[in-house]
């Protein structure tokens, strides 16, 4: 039987193996450096050099479509060689510059101590490069030897590492919080070939590294010229290396300061390494602008003399229906695959949040669904879990989407998150634990098919679209086609069904605002309120120019209670019943609708929002919550229940401050 063929990439293989044995065989010559084999030495490491660079050009040519037979997981074989081989790279030409200065000796016993290391050989060859860089610097940087180090320094990107990491294996490089890095190769798997200031190389993953800012560099400059003005009798050289040392030391400080709770988690392994500080967390932590009281409003025109979104239809007195460009429910099913936080934090909610995302900006409010789990299986989340009873809005999965705008890359951005809370220290944060974002329009413009999506969640935040919730899952994944695809089922993952509302629900989200996203459940209060608004600021106001104070209490807090879960459920009970006892002439007269929801608003929720004993609300704060859950399913309307001072926003709506710009 005739031997079976090797592919063009494992015949590289081989080759960079026999690479590899001469370059051991030459490290170990070395140790044994004198002047009479120093040109000898010398001709070899050029010529071996030569040929790296030779087999690193013949290994970028190939392709996958040159090999005899199917390879599994070529790209990422393909890409262990390339860093194998620029290894190779940068020891031989270290080494080329040690064998230049006559003084190497010593560097050379190091350099090749570690020869029969095999592995560990790259880390050993980095202390060397900069041991004989220090010795050409000492020699008043006059050789060849420093120009070429000054171009290399030059071509590569200094990041400074944000987090600790501990290699796991040989060829990872360690580094601790704050030190500065030289990236020598960005890999496509997110592990990048990185030198440290030892001289040490190896791989660290890209989610522990921050680029620096360019206002370093700036203050570098500044320096720089500083150092020249204070010391003019000092030789270009030397002020060359006191901006060097200032600068480098601005960059360590800077980034230490800046090392937040996730960074510390991140290095104690109590997180995984792609999980981030709550990006839509911080959004609605900055304000109301990204809140749904704020959307609720109406927004005014270019020359703010008249709305933008709200107008009433002259035939039958009600709010003018407007049909925005995407508008459509979608169900939130369960979350796969979510690495939960490690030992040492306590997990107070399980939740996601979305809105309306282009890429670049947010453009809609943003909501917040509460995520059910099983602690037999904490890596799975579910929504819209079945209960008795009415269920609270804030676990209920099912919800809609408006928006207006035109922009070719409007989706939806998805963001898992966690709030916990620092059992050694009582801190409390939000983590985003993985993020997608669902395109809503085809290539062609259309719309994208409203069915079941799977969503693959990715790590980092929204504007980083290659790092992964888990970089342990995939690192140095090989094997067979059948492995890759065990791993696949391992991806974290969102399950959503996108559908078209029915004509009833259609009808009350064309009464809303041409941008808001919500729960399906408190559509029809949302459109009760835009429908007195209209009456209030269309109808009733003497000119369209009047911007006086208008005596309504259900106009001025009603876009408080949207930000309260526990008060909105409440509203939409009372409502409920309210609707019961009603009959069918009066539900179709909107002048009886709206005097029936009034008073059920100002009976069942307005009492409460200024009620002495209701607690201000906390996120995932279950003491809070229940202390409000008591409050508000004890209270009476006729009951007598101590106030909050009075204040006057409490009946008066600002037109003013209240309308969006």
């Amino acid at each position: 039987m005739p031997p079976k063929r090797r592919g063009p990439l494992l015949n590289l293989q081989k080759e960079a193996d026999g690479l590899k044995t001469k370059l051991d065989k030459l490290l170990v010559d070395v140790n044994q450096l004198d002047e009479q084999n120093r040109a000898d030495l010398r001709q070899r490491c050029c010529e071996l050099l030569s040929a790296v660079e030779e087999t690193t050009q013949a290994l970028k040519k190939l392709t996958k479509a040159d090999e005899l037979a199917p390879v599994g997981n070529y790209e990422l074989f393909k890409r262990e060689e390339e860093t194998r081989l620029q290894d190779f790279h940068n020891q031989l030409r270290a080494l080329e510059l040690n064998l230049q200065s006559p003084e190497t000796s010593e560097a050379s016993e190091r350099l090749s101590a570690q020869a029969p290391a095999g592995d560990q050989e790259s880390d050993e060859e980095s202390e060397d490069e900069e041991e004989s860089e220090d010795d050409d610097e000492e020699e008043e940087e006059e050789e060849e030897g420093d120009d070429i180090n000054d171009e290399l320094d030059a071509e590569m990107e200094r990041v400074v590492a944000i987090s600790a990491f501990k290699g796991e294996q040989d060829e990872d490089l360690s580094m601790e919080k704050g030190d500065v890095l030289h990236i020598l190769k960005k890999n496509k798997d997110g592990w990048w070939l990185a030198q440290d200031s030892k001289g040490n190389k190896g791989l660290v993953p890209k989610t522990y590294l921050k680029a620096q800012p360019l206002q370093e560099e700036e203050e570098e400059d500044e320096e720089d010229d500083e150092s020249e003005k204070e010391g003019d009798d000092l030789d270009e050289e030397t002020k060359n290396k006191r901006s060097s040392i200032h600068s480098n030391w601005d960059t360590v400080r800077k980034a230490i300061t800046e090392i937040d709770a996730t960074d510390v988690l991140s290095a104690m392994g109590a997180i995984p390494a792609g999980f981030r500080p709550s990006t839509l967390s911080k959004l609605l932590d900055e304000g109301i602008t990204h809140r749904g009281s704020h959307y609720i409003q109406p927004e005014l025109s270019q020359s703010n003399l008249s709305f933008k979104d709200l107008f009433l239809d002259p035939d039958t007195g009600k709010v003018r229906a407007r049909t925005s460009r995407v508008c459509l429910s979608l169900s939130l099913w369960s979350c796969r695959m979510i690495p939960p936080p490690g030992v040492g934090l306590q997990v107070l909610s399980r939740h996601i949040r979305f809105c309306a995302f282009d890429g670049e900006q947010v453009l809609s409010n943003i909501y917040t669904v509460r995520a059910t789990y099983s602690p037999k299986n904490p890596k799975t989340w579910s929504f819209s879990p079945r209960m008795s009873g009415q269920l609270p809005s804030l676990l209920d999965g099912e919800c809609f989407l408006r928006c207006n705008s035109a922009s070719a890359n409007l989706g939806i951005l998805f963001e898992l998150g966690v709030t916990y809370i620092r059992n050694s220290t009582g801190e409390q944060g939000d983590l985003s634990c993985g993020w997608t974002f669902l395109k809503l329009h085809d290539a062609s413009g259309a719309l994208i098919p409203l069915r079941t999506h799977e969503l693959i969640l990715h790590g980092g935040t929204p504007y980083e679209t290659d790092v992964e919730v888990d970089p342990s899952l995939t690192k140095g994944a090989t094997g067979s086609v059948f492995q890759q695809m065990m791993m696949a089922r391992r991806v974290p993952k969102l399950i959503i069904k996108l559908r078209t509302p029915n004509s009833r629900t259609m009808a009350h989200l064309n009464l809303l605002p041409d941008t808001f996203v919500g729960s399906l459940c408190s559509v029809q209060l949302l459109a009760l309120y835009r429908q007195m608004l209209a009456d209030t600021l269309l109808l009733d106001r003497v000119t369209m120019q009047s911007a006086d104070l208008i005596c309504s209490s259900v106009l001025a807090t009603f876009p408080g209670v949207l930000d309260q879960s526990d008060l909105l459920d409440a509203l939409q009970s009372a409502w409920e019943n309210a609707e019961k006892l009603m009959k069918r002439s009066e539900k179709r007269d909107m002048s009886v609708v709206k005097r029936e929801f009034v008073r059920v608003y100002m009976d069942h929720v307005f009492p409460l929002l200024y009620s002495a004993d209701m607690p201000t609300p906390h996120w995932a704060d279950e003491e809070v919550a229940n202390q409000r859950a008591r409050t508000i399913f004890t209270s009476k309307p006729s009951s007598d229940c101590g106030h909050q001072a009075f204040d006057i926003s409490q009946v008066t709506y600002d037109l003013l401050s209240s309308a969006r710009h």
